[in-house]
């Protein structure tokens, strides 16, 4: 059983060609430049090769940044695609294919992921938390992707923490204030008054830069407490955090559970695991993926 999975980012864009199990056989990628019908022919053209090799594709997965609309179908002009005014994607390629189309945000793209192939695979509840260039939430309740009456269900960087910090989430004191790329960049000129990344912040403080390490203690704390309130509010098997925190776990990991230890109940606590994303590098591919099984099957199963 083969799927297509298309991770558009703003960035590049990566089309691949793999199995329920979740391997790949085929990828190619490509700068996402040009207007939105240019990219989506290109995808078209490579999916078209694909079908080709293998003419059994059961559906078609889109993992996308919002904000989107994955009931019709619409990406609505992301920031980091600002040409991509209500683009009919999956009508789109349903019209040119024939094949089921499904899209979800990266971060409903990644839980489904991480369950199918990662870190949660044989829990029934988990949340997955991008801690990238925003912070957004994933969730799997029951066994199920929770979408939300408007498919804005995990939308968790927006949750006030604090009463103050950069603007992230078009709000001083968001979630993703503190726990995102955006927020330890800002946190650190806050501090210093100097512009650095979220990865070069990690490498000072990886070298023992005094305010690089406070920066990120702050940001550890700020998880831990975000991460109190999931834990409270939804009594999760396991929460797997991606980017940042895979990549340098032993920068927040003490701090985290000093702060959740102190601020969760203890039942839920200690019936949660708290992993970095299981999937590493391949999580863009394998969300795509995700998006396209998890679809297939809701759609087998309706029928």
């Amino acid at each position: 059983m083969m799927f297509v999975g298309l991770d558009i980012g703003g960035t590049k864009t990566a089309v691949s060609l793999g199995s329920g199990d979740g391997s790949i056989r085929r990828k190619q990628s490509f700068p996402t430049r040009g207007k939105p019908e240019e990219v989506l022919e290109r995808c078209a053209l490579i999916i078209e090769a694909y079908k080709k090799e293998d003419d059994a594709i059961r559906a078609i997965g889109i993992s996308c940044g919002g904000p989107l609309d994955s009931e019709k179908g619409i990406i609505q002009s992301p920031p980091n695609l600002p040409l991509w005014d209500d683009i009919e994607i999956v009508r789109y390629f349903e019209e040119r294919f024939g094949i089921p189309t499904f899209l979800e945000n990266d971060a409903n793209a990644c839980a489904l992921a991480e369950w199918y192939w990662g870190a949660g695979v044989g829990s029934s509840s988990m949340i997955f938390l991008t801690f990238g260039t925003g912070l957004g939430a994933g969730l799997i309740l029951d066994s199920r992707l929770y979408r939300g009456v408007n498919g804005l269900a995990g939308e968790a960087g927006h949750i006030r923490i604090a009463d103050d910090g950069p603007m992230c989430y078009y709000k001083k004191g968001s979630w993703e204030s503190y726990c995102s790329g955006c927020g330890i960049s800002g946190l650190y000129k806050i501090a210093t008054g100097q512009e650095r990344s979220a990865k070069e912040v990690c490498a000072l403080a990886d070298a023992n830069d005094p305010a690089a390490k406070k920066v990120l203690e702050e940001s550890a704390a700020k998880l831990g407490l975000g991460i109190a309130l999931l834990i409270d509010l939804l009594n999760v098997e396991r929460i797997i955090i991606g980017s940042i925190f895979e990549r340098s776990e032993h920068l927040f990991r003490s701090i985290m559970e000093e702060v959740i230890e102190k601020e969760a109940l203890q039942t839920s606590r200690e019936s949660c695991t708290i992993l970095p994303s299981g999937l590493g590098d391949r999580l863009g591919d394998m969300a795509a993926l995700g998006v396209a099984r998890d679809g297939y099957q809701r759609s087998t199963h309706n029928a």
